[in-house]
């Protein structure tokens, strides 16, 4: 779904835990949902926790981190998942599934070419203010994100509608020439370059939804003038807390089970307190295991989504896949994928349909100095310095400290390693003054296309500067294809992408979540990372047959 700050759970954990996580790893499903997902946990097993009778607040944990509301701007995961909340747009998300289920779209029809969809915007649409949403919110919004001076990371999410690439990049100003349009306050027409098999799935992402009309220009989206398209809105924000409060004015309000949900950002000893002590429900991120008084709550499923390591390819000598494919080859991939569960040749995890691409891990020292001889640099001579950016983790310490060392002693090749924080790391990877950076993506929606785009050389989120003639041409090809044939193209695309050595995959993500899922229902496994608020609610409470109730308190 976005960038996702990594940081693995303690050894024991990993061997505890893992396992079960590799079971899960298993290719989504055609719905895509993961194909098999499991819980370190167990259902029927008695806690030691807790537990409250009656409640009238969710209490979640999320890592600490500042918080970006407004969505255009926004790249995090733990974001994306506050955003299932407080923002909704045309479709959102299955809780189970992760299909597209129609929300703030009544109906739609589609031309008979697949490229012009007309949606009907639900009559009974308002934003938490009680103000109608029309599809001239919807028009206004997504022509927003796309302005050339916001650089919205996801801005190329749109390219697929006609002429929204052009107006982003500023190659065309008339915002006319984009091919939306609203004829009337419930009519929505999109005109899209080609029929795009993916569009309802990508029309859940958070970037597509209604923007209200005070807040398109306002810079600051944390005050009391907030005003959202989804279940909750924002009653409360600080460095501690984020408070929601149910939307009464949501379309669908009377089905929305929570009236309150709480987000507290605690370090890994306050978020198992939060979970001890029974006030917490579900730790979404970041949490002590050790000091865990209940494991049962502990659920690991396999994620859409790829740890890996990219080679910036805009400058020389760089930009000649020649010196990055020799670098690729010059490395021990066994050594440097050992000790995770879920090692990975590839950047796209296994799909339905998806042909299995080779991937790179086969290293070959012959060759990769035969390369970098023919590209000018016979046993490294004239090479510059190779610079690693990396955050505070020991685990990319070691994988960065054997790539260098491999380097030097195979292809004659210096590096050294630049340390950034993790709160300022994903900003820089747009900046300069390093070649080799490492991202944790999980896919925006189940489809090759979730992590290929990233790559295209107009995109927003392509920190590594690739341009390749010869990758662009597959990609645009693959939006005029359907079905086994465009799959094919797009595996071929991500072959071209790892032996060009642009992307060096490490591991596939697992998602693990503290959850207790005997009070808390609605919440399920999810490969995108994404478990809509609106779907949550607290379970009515049963003591097990022939057990009296105080047994659990």
């Amino acid at each position: 779904m976005n960038f996702r700050r990594t940081r693995m759970p303690p050894a024991f954990f990993v061997a505890a835990v893992f396992a079960i996580a590799l079971s899960g790893c298993a290719s989504l499903g055609p719905d895509g949902s993961p194909g098999t997902a499991a819980d370190a946990g167990n259902d029927d097993f008695v806690t030691s926790r807790p537990r409250v009778d009656s409640r009238d607040e969710l209490i979640v944990v999320f890592t600490p981190g500042k918080v970006e509301l407004d969505f255009r701007l926004s790249i995090m995961a733990n974001e994306a998942q506050i955003f299932t909340a407080i923002y909704e747009g045309l479709f959102t998300y299955h809780p189970a599934t992760a299909l597209p289920v129609p929300a703030l779209a009544e109906d739609w029809n589609i031309s008979p070419d697949g490229s012009e969809w007309t949606f009907t915007i639900n009559r009974d649409a308002r934003f938490s203010n009680g103000d109608r949403i029309t599809s001239d919110d919807f028009r206004r919004s997504w022509l927003s994100l796309l302005e050339p001076e916001r650089e919205a990371p996801y801005s190329n999410l749109f390219d697929v509608i006609e002429g929204a690439r052009d107006f982003r990049l500023g190659l065309a100003t008339d915002p006319s020439g984009v091919g939306i349009s609203a004829p009337d306050p419930r009519t929505l027409v999109v005109k899209l370059n080609a029929p795009t098999v993916f569009f309802p799935s990508m029309l859940c992402h958070h970037a597509f939804s209604p923007i209200h009309a005070s807040m398109v220009d306002s810079q600051d989206w944390s005050g009391p003038g907030h005003v959202s398209s989804g279940a909750f809105r924002l009653a409360e924000i600080n460095e501690s807390r984020i408070v929601l409060e149910k939307n009464e004015f949501y379309w669908s309000a009377v089905d929305v089970v929570l009236s309150r949900i709480v987000v507290r950002f605690a370090d890994d000893d306050e978020a198992s307190a939060l979970w001890n002590s029974g006030e917490a429900l579900w730790i979404h991120g970041n949490v002590n295991f050790d000091t865990l008084v209940d494991h049962s709550g502990i659920s690991v499923h396999a994620l859409f989504g790829t740890h890996f390591y990219f080679l910036r390819s805009g400058e020389a000598p760089f930009d000649d896949y020649r010196v990055r494919r020799a670098l690729a080859l010059a490395l021990p991939w066994d050594d440097i994928r050992a000790g995770y569960f879920l090692p990975t040749r590839t950047l796209v995890g296994s799909l339905a349909g998806y042909p299995r691409v080779a991937g790179i891990g086969d290293g070959d020292l012959a060759q990769a100095r035969r390369l970098l001889a023919l590209a000018g640099f016979p046993d490294g001579e004239g090479m510059p310095e190779i610079i690693f950016r990396i955050t505070p983790s020991q685990d990319a310490a070691r994988i960065v400290s054997m790539m260098g060392d491999a380097w030097l002693e195979n292809l004659g090749v210096s590096s050294r390693i630049e340390v950034v924080p993790y709160d300022e790391y994903i900003d820089s990877l747009n900046l300069d003054g390093y070649h080799v950076g490492s991202m944790s993506w999980i896919g925006n929606f189940p489809d090759p296309y979730s992590f290929l785009k990233l790559w295209r050389a107009d995109s927003n989120l392509n920190v590594a500067r690739l341009s390749d003639d010869d990758y662009e041409e597959l990609m645009e090809r693959s939006m005029f294809e359907q079905g086994a044939e465009r799959l094919a193209t797009l595996a071929e695309a991500e072959q071209l992408l790892l032996e060009r050595g642009v992307i060096m995959p490490i591991t596939f993500l697992p998602s693990v979540n503290v959850i207790d899922r005997q009070e808390l229902e609605g919440w399920f496994p999810s490969a995108l990372g994404i478990h809509p608020f609106r779907y949550l609610g607290f379970r009515e409470f049963r003591p097990l047959p022939n057990v009296a109730g105080a047994f659990f308190r």
